[in-house]
């Protein structure tokens, strides 16, 4: 498994087809609200499995310091598996690495547990996209 971190064109391209298949067949998200016009100035995680795009996130990072990680996502078939706590965890890294002194997320309410595993802290109940509540969170990084 190879995850890969940047923002070519291709890896944008792979990255919204797999949110395509996730948020807009299998989760009714209109694709409008998915392709919000941040994926050019966002940084993609991609995970490839035997060169099959599986998985993707995407970090936002502002000129604060601060940055919202979104758009995290997993083909079914590799669901439970542990490859989204490796794009979460290779994404929290990137920020770290790149002097990043927090990070913001808005995720669907029935993971709260599941990130607050990696630091995150919850703040409230935010929009509801679709049929789902979402909740942001955020994880203050810890500087070395």
């Amino acid at each position: 498994m190879e995850v890969t971190i940047g923002k070519s064109a291709e890896l944008i391209e792979k990255a919204q087809a797999i949110r395509y298949q996730v948020f807009t067949v299998e989760q009714n998200i209109p694709s409008e609200l998915d392709l919000d016009g941040l994926d050019s100035v966002s940084e993609h995680a991609l995970v490839m499995e035997v060169e099959r795009p599986v998985a993707t996130a995407r970090l936002v990072t502002n000129t604060d310091g601060s940055s919202v990680m979104a758009r995290v996502a997993v083909l079914d078939a590799y669901r439970g598996c542990g490859i989204a706590s490796v794009v979460v965890k290779a994404l929290m890294e990137h920020a770290n690495q790149k002097g990043v002194r927090s990070i913001e997320i808005h995720a669907h309410g029935y993971l709260r547990s599941y990130y607050e595993r990696f630091g995150f802290e919850f703040i409230q109940e935010v929009e509801v996209v679709g049929e789902h509540q979402l909740i942001e969170m955020r994880h203050q990084l810890v500087r070395a």
